[in-house]
């Protein structure tokens, strides 16, 4: 159950907060909108207005039935007319307790949280998912093939070379996940990006390269650190005659970055902005 309303004094803005992994619906923190409205004039009983607010959410992700991370970008849109808002870091809050907790079906996910806003606010609220490479979000994505849709079991959310194994064929190839998450290793926040590697050598095993990816879910550290063992990791084990890491990062605090690690003569991609950034 969500929080009754209440005013600012109890809300987590401000104030330290471990990040829950775990599904919780308490986490969100409603606040009346009449306490603001009283000022202005407006009888909430009869609004001089229609509308509505809407969020978009781009630090969305769950665990399939399988053990292996989703990611989406949300959108909400809350009536104007609800007699709640809800406090801004409360739902950053309850988004990341999605993060490991499993969910049978994308239409699960939905359903669990249009109910739980809606609880929160006070009237309905419609919930939408998209996959971070939809074209309404951005025209723009990554070169190369998607990893995402390999349909794999996880049950290791530390990061692993021993996943890493190559085949005796000499390829040439680019590679993209959208599922790289860590943790900051002084806030414990969490820190969402999409990850490409471009190499020439012997074949990487897809699922092998999947699963060491999604290891970093759990792992703390920065950034840059997180690219530079992913480089190093793939040339220890794989030996690529040439190899590119490269992340982008959702932007946190007005900020984002990526980094890139390459063998020389390998150059990123042409710059280029993603959804979620």
């Amino acid at each position: 159950m969500a929080h009754r309303p209440d005013t600012l004094e109890h809300a987590p803005l401000g104030r330290d907060s471990a990040y829950p992994e775990q599904y919780d619906a308490g986490l969100l923190y409603p606040i009346p909108r009449a306490a603001n409205r009283a000022p202005l004039g407006i009888d909430e009983g009869v609004l001089p207005f229609v509308g509505e607010d809407e969020w978009h959410a781009f630090e969305v992700s769950w665990l399939n039935s399988r053990g292996k991370p989703i990611v989406a970008v949300a959108r909400f849109r809350l009536p104007a007319h609800s007699p709640n808002l809800i406090e801004s870091k409360s739902w950053k809050l309850y988004l990341n307790s999605f993060n490991q907790s499993r969910f049978y079906s994308r239409q699960e996910v939905m359903e669990t949280l249009a109910n739980d806003l809606a609880v929160a606010a006070g009237a309905e609220v419609s919930v939408e998912l998209f996959d971070v490479d939809a074209s309404e979000l951005s025209p723009q994505q990554l070169p190369g093939e998607c990893l995402d849709d390999l349909d794999i079991a996880i049950n290791d959310y530390t990061p692993s070379s021993a996943h890493l194994s190559v085949g005796d064929e000499i390829v040439e190839e680019t590679l993209y996940s959208h599922l790289l998450k860590s943790n900051c290793p002084v806030t414990g926040q969490p820190d969402w990006g999409s990850v490409l590697i471009r190499y020439k050598g012997p074949k990487i095993d897809r699922e092998g390269l999947l699963r060491y990816l999604i290891g970093f879910r759990q792992h703390q550290d920065f950034h840059e650190h997180c690219v530079e063992h992913v480089f190093t990791d793939i040339m220890t084990q794989a030996k690529p005659v040439q190899l590119l890491v490269l992340a982008r990062y959702v932007r946190r605090g007005g900020l984002d970055i990526s980094p890139w690690r390459a063998t020389l003569g390998l150059t990123p991609p042409t710059p280029l902005r993603l959804a979620r950034q």
